[in-house]
């Protein structure tokens, strides 16, 4: 199980106690949670960190952390999740985030979700993704047709968890095959990575994972990667 993924502005890491205090701020927040059933409490952002947790721990995979590179700032989650509801289309894996609200608009979304794409199907090898949100929350939507993901009008379900006549209960669905997942690599040395990739020049190697001497970066454009633990002190 990586520790980590990085795109060029990101930092998807597993989490630390120290994100339980910046997480119910992400999920009490009206912008944020505005297409959510509601705004969570204290003690539901708790449990919500805990069952991410546990998630990784009987999966081996999840809702990462996100991070920006630059600062290191806590940014809310982008990730995979399994739903633990019955719906037409399960089982399935899900593809999924949430930010806050001030780092919309900057692609960030989209940039995470690309690296989390190239985890799910060259590592973990997944077959299939789905992700799903209501029909007006078109902010997502786009997110999801910039990653390729596909709409047919006939997946669209109502959520289970949702009582009849809720305005959010009827959902689109959207699915993404590994097969129509089409990539180039290339890699580059950490120190070069973490520089901008000033130091790159011409210089492109074709991707043959880890080094010995050096942690390699590969990613696809946009670019993505692993990081190893030792990195992320």
């Amino acid at each position: 199980m990586p520790q980590a993924l990085a795109s060029q502005r990101l930092l998807l890491r597993r989490w630390r106690e120290s994100d339980r205090l910046p997480f119910p701020r992400l999920n009490a927040d009206p912008r944020v949670m505005e297409l959510m059933p509601a705004p969570l409490s204290p003690e539901e952002s708790d449990s919500g960190f805990d069952r991410i947790q546990e998630h990784f721990q009987h999966y081996g995979f999840g809702l990462f952390a996100a991070e920006l590179l630059e600062n290191r700032t806590f940014l809310g989650y982008i990730g995979l999740s399994v739903p633990t509801f019955d719906a037409p289309f399960m089982p399935a894996i899900e593809i999924g985030w949430r930010l806050a609200a001030e780092y919309w608009d900057r692609g960030l979304a989209t940039e995470g979700a690309r690296a989390v794409l190239q985890y799910a199907f060259d590592d973990l090898s997944l077959r299939r993704l789905v992700s799903f949100t209501p029909p007006q929350n078109l902010r997502s939507r786009k997110v999801m047709e910039k990653l390729g993901m596909v709409h047919n009008q006939s997946d669209d379900f109502d959520h289970p968890r949702l009582p009849e006549g809720h305005p959010l209960r009827r959902h689109v669905l959207y699915r993404l095959d590994g097969e129509a997942y089409g990539k180039t690599r290339e890699c580059v040395p950490y120190s070069a990575f973490l520089e901008g990739r000033r130091s790159l020049g011409s210089r492109r190697l074709k991707c043959s994972g880890f080094g010995l001497q050096h942690l390699w970066f590969c990613y696809s454009a946009p670019k993505s990667a692993h990081l190893d633990q030792r990195n992320l002190t």
